[in-house]
């Protein structure tokens, strides 16, 4: 019946009602929702690398950030919020300019410069080395292995299992960035091998996996935005066994239930390569859990998104 369609929620904010809000205040000229955001949210290292990963882009267009340190120039979480928020500009001009053509070295070096201040002024807070770590990939010739090095050991000293960190990591070691995609796998099965049961570090495998195809696309047609068949890719041998091992690391330890804000980018990966690789029996617990919660990418990578998530949803729960 056309009207019991399934129809996924790309909710931009996964779900998470108190960043929704502090995002519409942002829209209407407001800070004082995002200082009440990040105070309520205080040192849960992972929602707060969530809700900046999030805030950041929204505040990189306005003055939001800047009329906050105006009112609270010496507030840890608005110089914190202020170095994501010079991260998502300096990313944003990097798009503009055609993606991984670099970002004149005075623009980079001033959003490093607010990850520092932001790095002392809140020395607990590990996101101000995430945000470091991320913007160097804007460096034409990237930054020197032991300036990166000791960037990853403060945060690691910080939050050791932080998903959003160690995706940063990855990309910088990617092909498309500083790297080779043996180089980013390998990071990303060293961070698996070490995380405890229910981590969801496991999946940065599959992450990997997107970031190979996308470069593989890009290198076939130029045209990033066009999937290209690469036959293979998915659900091959290795492929295979690289699913099966992050649902018995990460989902099979996982507490059930709903999943919370933080986890719905993460899950919706590990769900699309389940369903490319052809594991039904894993792939239908995973669209079940997500529920009508769905995150653009990876779908994009692969076609219409919401396409993408309906047929396979449907797919899995006929194979299951």
């Amino acid at each position: 019946m056309p009207g019991d369609r399934f129809t996924p929620d790309f909710d931009p904010d996964y779900g998470d009602a108190p960043l929704t809000t502090a995002r519409k205040d942002i829209a209407n000229g407001r800070w004082q929702g995002l200082r009440d955001l990040l105070r309520v949210t205080g040192p849960a290292w992972s929602v707060r690398a969530h809700r900046i990963r999030l805030l950041a882009p929204a505040c990189a267009g306005n003055s939001a950030v800047e009329s906050w340190l105006a009112a609270e120039p010496r507030s840890p979480d608005a110089l914190v919020l202020r170095a994501a928020t010079e991260v998502a500009r300096a990313f944003t001009l990097a798009t503009a300019a055609g993606g991984r053509v670099p970002v004149e070295q005075r623009r980079v070096d001033r959003a490093v410069m607010a990850c520092l201040q932001g790095a002392e002024a809140y020395p607990d807070d590990p996101t101000p080395w995430i945000c470091l770590i991320s913007v160097a990939r804007l460096y034409a010739a990237g930054v020197r292995r032991q300036e990166l090095g000791r960037w990853w050991d403060e945060l690691h000293a910080r939050d050791p299992y932080t998903i959003e960190g160690h995706l940063h990591v990855l990309r910088y070691y990617s092909a498309r960035w500083h790297g080779t995609h043996g180089l980013m796998y390998d990071f990303a099965r060293d961070a698996a091998a070490v995380a405890p049961p229910g981590c969801a570090l496991p999946v940065l495998v599959q992450f990997a996996r997107v970031e190979e195809y996308r470069f593989l696309q890009e290198e076939a047609n130029g045209r990033p935005d066009v999937p290209v068949d690469l036959d293979g890719h998915w659900n091959h041998e290795g492929a295979v066994d690289d699913v099966r091992h992050t649902w018995q690391r990460w989902i099979a330890a996982r507490p059930d239930g709903q999943p919370t804000p933080e986890e719905v980018r993460d899950l919706n990966y590990l769900a699309h390569a389940a369903s490319y690789a052809g594991q039904w029996d894993l792939a239908a617990p995973l669209f079940r859990t997500l529920g009508v919660r769905a995150s653009r990418m990876p779908w994009s990578r692969t076609g219409d998104p919401e396409a993408e998530y309906v047929k396979w949803r449907g797919r899995a729960t006929r194979g299951a």
